[in-house]
């Protein structure tokens, strides 16, 4: 690869064409790591969309292995999910045997940070409502986490984008007032911009907050060998655990 990746590269597969968590994620890697990206174009946001997507999140990965990149990171956890938490350990087992490179999923970069931060009792925020957050809590439960609730919101899934952090704030202290008890708090998903709230909500609330862009950028630097703290987004990449 060319010099500017001199750390590594990781291919990611995103889920549809939407701006921000790409641009998110460039941001926040250290100096060095290269990033190359295909797309999938995910349109409703249902759990039948999600269901029927691992065909074609398995050609991209066939894809980005013959760019020789270091590291596979299919993104969007909910194809994943949707397999439960050791289905989707069975699939990426299977899938770095054909292809002779490391994959790591949204969902799996995620649970390893809950891990690493010590929460064992987390309370989800979302961006989906009903039966596809009912599919989270069984996600994380079967990973060994106590679910004290997974609460969504009502926004259309072309929109997630355009909310405000200031909304996204607001959603996520009411929820962890509803739900006392929580040791962490998991902001599911990169459809919402919402990176300059995390630190405020660590502060604010004080418990340590997951989102799965700063989640993406700690498990790659891990398996990539490298170790750059990053003040201003959360715990986790400022201690780097």
């Amino acid at each position: 690869m060319v010099f500017a990746s001199w750390r590594g590269v990781v291919g990611c597969v995103k889920p549809t064409h939407r701006p921000g968590s790409l641009e998110e994620f460039i941001r926040l890697l250290p100096e060095g790591i290269g990033v190359v990206p295909v797309y999938l174009n995910f349109q409703r946001g249902t759990e039948e969309e999600f269901r029927a997507a691992l065909n074609a999140v398995h050609e991209k990965v066939a894809e980005l292995a013959k760019e020789g990149v270091d590291l596979i990171h299919p993104e969007g956890a909910p194809p994943f999910m949707a397999q439960g938490f050791r289905g989707e350990e069975k699939i990426t087992h299977e899938w770095q045997e054909e292809f002779h490179i490391p994959i790591v999923t949204a969902g799996q970069t995620q649970v390893e940070a809950l891990r690493a931060l010590g929460i064992k009792n987390l309370l989800g925020v979302t961006y989906f409502t009903g039966s596809i957050n009912d599919m989270f809590t069984r996600y994380f439960q079967e990973a060994g986490f106590e679910v004290m609730a997974m609460e969504g919101m009502e926004v259309a899934f072309a929109d997630v984008g355009r909310l405000a952090s200031t909304e996204i704030y607001a959603h996520t202290r009411r929820a962890f007032l509803k739900h006392p008890g929580a040791d962490g708090i998991y902001m599911l998903g990169t459809g919402w911009r919402c990176l300059d709230i995390i630190h405020l909500l660590e502060e604010d609330l004080q418990i340590p907050v997951v989102h799965a862009v700063p989640a993406r950028v700690w498990a790659v630097q891990k398996r990539l060998h490298v170790r750059q703290r990053t003040k201003g987004f959360g715990r986790l990449l400022e201690e780097m655990p």
